[in-house]
């Protein structure tokens, strides 16, 4: 049997708290196929817009609900390889997306958001993203702490000006150097109280983030914010993000959690054979499926 991931919870990080099993069987099932059934459908509608950084228009890709709008939505932020598959071959387009970034939009539509996944690197020249281990090497332009939250707050503001899409019910969600860019836009209050509402996330999924930033300053998420870390990471270091979450816990915020999957990987959700052989990455995947719906569902539907 699979190890049951454990959740961590920051208004009870001292314990830790398992998953039920069998109801969350029954539902991953059920949300897979749900995820998964659009990704031979059309691909999704290309767009552009002007990030919040006033100077680069960014190409994103819409996946569209099929009910009746106004729509809750989602803005998708990739990692550091792009949103494209590997295998794009110089066609950096809607029909070489990633299959993990064309799961979570299927997923979304399918459950009547609309998603709208962010290029972030191909306006500025990077369409192929970047190699593990580059980090320290890559260009200021691309940094997931001063410039990528500028993009995910202009997707924002165009899913805003749509009269399709209820403008005070917008999710953020990110994978990896995504998820460090939606760390650091939760951190940044957007003008005001009434501005987190206005311009920018009322809650937000982060996905296996480095943490080690956040955790040196004084981080406060002025939204729910709910993040996902596996074990046996080899991308990004998981202890950081702990720490993180048990600092957040310390300052009297009671609106961010986390998810710690034992024997998990780094993109244990990228549906591909490598990934998913893995059988700790088959279980946190189906359980941090529903745990998504679950959390944009209660945040972003009320």
């Amino acid at each position: 049997m699979p190890a049951r991931p454990s959740r961590v919870h920051n208004r009870a990080m001292g314990g830790v708290l398992s998953c039920k099993a069998s109801a969350r069987r029954a539902g991953c099932a059920l949300l897979l196929v749900a995820a998964c059934a659009g990704v031979a459908a059309e691909p999704p509608a290309e767009v552009s817009f002007p990030s919040a950084d006033g100077r680069t228009w960014l190409r994103g890709y819409l996946f569209m609900p099929q009910t009746p709008p106004p729509w809750p939505a989602v803005v998708m932020l990739h990692g550091r390889s792009g949103p494209y598959s590997t295998a794009a071959k110089g066609v950096y387009d809607a029909t070489t997306l990633s299959r993990r970034h064309v799961q979570w939009g299927r997923f979304w539509a399918n459950r009547g958001y609309l998603a709208l996944h962010v290029d972030s690197f191909s306006s500025r020249g990077y369409p192929a993203g970047f190699p593990i281990r580059s980090y320290s090497s890559r260009p200021p332009e691309v940094s997931e702490q001063k410039v990528r939250p500028l993009d995910a707050y202009g997707a924002a503001a165009y899913l805003r000006s749509r009269d399709d899409v209820s403008a005070q019910r917008i999710g953020f969600h990110g994978w990896s150097n995504g998820a460090m860019a939606g760390l650091a836009t939760m951190g940044a209050l957007p003008h005001s109280a009434a501005g987190a509402l206005q311009e920018g996330f009322q809650a937000a999924l982060l996905f296996y983030p480095g943490c080690r930033i956040q955790a040196k300053q004084d981080y406060r998420p002025y939204a729910p914010a709910l993040m996902f870390v596996a074990s046996e990471d080899e991308e990004v270091a998981p202890l950081p993000c702990r720490l993180l979450a048990e600092q957040i816990k310390s300052r009297g915020i009671d609106h961010f959690e986390m998810v710690w999957y034992a024997g998990a990987t780094h993109a244990f959700d990228d549906p591909g054979k490598r990934r998913q052989s893995i059988e700790a990455n088959r279980a946190a995947r189906g359980d941090a499926m529903e745990r998504a719906a679950e959390y944009f569902d209660r945040h972003l539907r009320r």
